[in-house]
């Protein structure tokens, strides 16, 4: 080999390693998330010295399984309050929902990342705050039971 031919191969290598050492970093680089929809106004939070009043028609109270997909913040003994989302206008970035899955038959607490629409209308793309990759399916409003609107541990 030449000179030449031998800089070259030592500029594409140098190129190569940038670009992986770029990707690396990014891929490892945590993103910015979304804060959930506000849904509770302040005047309906009543506090007394012997009790808390949230003053909100038709939520639920739940807990969560600790899949750790949703660290740090749905963790070992975090409890919710949710309510049944009312039309998929009502579901923004960053909301985190109860949706449940086709893939899997199980009730999943992810983060809307993306609102997305194809053929059959809009859909959501989901994904747990500590997962590297969004959800495998295309989410419809029809499958979301419940949106989180506080987190009480």
């Amino acid at each position: 080999m030449d000179k030449g031919s031998i800089v070259f191969n030592i500029l594409v290598t140098i190129t190569l390693v940038v670009i992986v050492a770029t990707l690396v970093v990014a891929l490892d680089t945590p993103q910015e998330k979304t804060s959930p929809y506000d849904r509770i106004r302040e005047d309906q939070i009543h506090v007394y010295k012997d009790k808390i009043v949230i003053d909100i028609s038709d939520a639920s109270w739940a807990s969560y399984t600790d899949t750790n997909s949703m660290d740090p913040i749905l963790d070992f003994g975090a409890n919710g309050l949710e309510l049944i989302p009312e039309s998929e206008d009502n579901l923004f970035v960053g909301d985190i929902v109860a949706y449940e899955s086709k893939i899997t038959s199980d009730l999943i607490v992810h983060r809307i990342i993306e609102i997305k629409y194809d053929d059959e209308g809009k859909y959501f793309v989901l994904k747990g705050d500590n997962n590297k990759t969004s959800d495998p399916e295309k989410v419809r409003f029809s499958q979301i039971k419940y949106v989180l609107i506080g987190i009480i541990y």
